[in-house]
């Protein structure tokens, strides 16, 4: 099915990789999509301002209150002059804008009010930030309706689109046996844990795939943004743990599959280009033509499948314990791992100790329940201060 109208989008994160690639899917489709806000860090105000002047925004946000000036000026030079919103609660406010479609493309934890804000106003939620529905689990389930929230990661794009090929059965969790999520490997795909300990940021980021920002890299290169897409696997298709497995696929053409209980699976191929589930996410119920190119059947194409390596890799068995645990078990998962990720890119942490000391600081919390925005971004806090703790001490590398 294809529609004719035009649809309002507001971007969350406009200036980083999602955010930038949402806006060409919108700019080579003008009748199609509107953009109505835009929201970024504040890092980059130029590119915003470039970006609210080229597509009509009606209100630009920066969490980075003090990057205001910055941006009023670029705005005038650009000459144009939307709503300026600022803070954390600013970009909250542009989440719950008038508009058809909400891509909260933001990274980190910080996009979890960002999330609540857009469902909450009964926006349709494209979903990029994966951080806040893991982090938030049971506040973000609470406010969604069904089918509020579509998926952008390319994994969980691929299971929905499998569970909609299988038709009305297929949304039956009793009909599915296992959720398989593909992991291409990243840059150490075949290496053994022994072999892992003089890894440094350059190796790291040397993703031999996707190109994404180098939070996301790093989290492909240690497997964790793996074992978060399990634990968001599980959020949003009610599927235990137990019957979700990840495999490692090189070529990152399937990038995911169902297997259903009569023994049939089902996959969603395409080459690995993420403007093909921005642009469903965008558009659903509609398909956007040409969001992406297809895979040339008029080539030949092999595909090889591997177990995951749990002893050089334990990220995704570390994060199947925390997703089990619930609660606030998984903000600090989340948590300690941004705070590591930014002690290796610094230099202060060898690559193994990324989800070594992540292990840690989630060995020393006491799960609570996440029932309220403030618990989650306590223990959010708790977390990042352990993890800060033990990367400037027994961590230290020499």
């Amino acid at each position: 099915m294809q529609s004719d109208s035009s649809r309002s989008v507001v971007l969350l994160g406009s200036t980083g990789s999602v955010g930038t690639q949402a806006l060409d899917v919108i700019a080579r489709n003008p009748g199609r999509f509107k953009v109505a806000g835009l929201a970024a860090g504040g890092g980059r105000v130029d590119l915003l301002a470039r970006q609210a002047a080229g597509f009509g925004a009606e209100v630009v946000a920066v969490a980075d209150a003090a990057a205001v000036p910055a941006l009023r000026a670029a705005l005038a030079a650009v000459g144009v002059s939307p709503r300026v919103l600022a803070g954390p609660e600013g970009v909250a406010e542009v989440a719950a804008w008038p508009c058809d479609v909400v891509l909260n493309g933001i990274t980190g934890a910080l996009g979890l009010t960002s999330t609540l804000a857009a469902l909450e106003a009964g926006r349709s939620l494209a979903l990029a930030n994966k951080e806040s529905l893991i982090i938030g689990g049971p506040l973000v389930k609470r406010l969604a309706k069904p089918g509020q929230i579509l998926p952008v990661d390319s994994e969980h794009s691929a299971l929905q689109q499998s569970l909609w090929a299988a038709g009305p059965g297929g949304h039956d969790p009793e009909a599915v046996r296992r959720l398989v999520v593909t992991a291409s490997g990243g840059p150490f795909r075949g290496m053994r844990r022994a072999e892992l300990g003089d890894v440094t940021p350059e190796m790291a980021l040397a993703h031999p795939t996707w190109s994404m920002g180098p939070v996301i890299t790093i989290n492909s290169a240690t497997l964790v943004n793996k074992g978060l897409e399990v634990i968001e696997a599980h959020l949003l298709f009610d599927i235990g743990f137990d019957r979700i497995s990840v495999v490692v696929h090189p070529q990152s053409i399937i990038h995911s599959m169902v297997e259903f209980v009569d023994g049939s699976t089902i996959a969603q191929a395409s080459p690995p280009d993420m403007r093909l589930p921005i642009a469903l996410a965008l558009g659903h119920p509609a398909r956007v033509p040409d969001a992406a190119p297809a895979v040339d059947w008029t080539r030949a194409h092999t595909w090889t499948f591997e177990p995951l390596d749990d002893e050089a890799f334990p990220s995704v068995a570390l994060a199947r314990h925390v997703g089990a645990e619930g609660g606030t078990a998984p903000a600090v998962y989340n948590a300690a791992n941004e705070v590591c990720v930014e002690a290796f890119m610094a230099g202060r942490l060898p690559f193994l100790a990324i989800v070594d000391t992540v292990a840690a600081v989630v060995a020393a919390h006491t799960v609570t329940a996440a029932d309220s925005v403030e618990e989650v971004l306590a223990a959010d806090e708790w977390a990042r201060a352990r993890a800060r703790e033990l990367t400037n001490g027994a961590y230290l590398s020499t």
